[in-house]
């Protein structure tokens, strides 16, 4: 189903960038479309910490709350998400930031899912990779808001 892979060479440090994505309990201050989030739990695994959190996605008349797994390994710059429960068949997102050799860093995105609802499903595919565009946007805009 619908997936999106960018890559992007931002002008703040990998540590920036990874601290803004890795902070999902502040995603509805600045993401498109979340309209709140709640961390269930927080463990510590080998290389990193596992966190369990709920997202409110609102989008036209939908507004469905989902869980899911996120996998934080701050020394190795990755941040692997997977679904727990909601309105999607099944949804994996993968960053990876890293420096970049000449300054900033580079990020590497990628998130693949289905939504249940067939209706809501063929509604986000019209506009799915402007959609993608526009969050990891909204990650470039909140790094230059906090980062300058």
């Amino acid at each position: 189903m619908p997936s999106h892979h960018e890559y992007r060479h931002m002008p703040y440090s990998a540590e920036q960038i990874y601290d803004l994505v890795a902070d999902v309990a502040r995603y509805p201050e600045f993401l498109p479309w979340t309209a709140a989030a709640r961390i269930r739990s927080r463990k510590p695994i080998e290389g990193g910490e596992e966190i369990e959190a709920d997202l409110v996605i609102s989008f036209k008349v939908f507004r469905e709350r989902f869980g899911s797994r996120v996998k934080l390994y701050p020394d190795q710059g990755k941040i692997d998400t997977a679904y727990l429960d909601g309105p999607f068949k099944y949804m994996l997102s993968h960053w990876h930031i890293k420096p970049a050799q000449d300054a900033g860093c580079i990020v590497d995105f990628h998130v693949d899912f289905e939504f249940r609802n067939p209706v809501l499903q063929k509604l986000i595919g019209v506009v799915f990779d402007q959609a993608m565009r526009r969050v990891v946007g909204a990650f470039e805009a909140r790094a230059k808001a906090l980062y300058g």
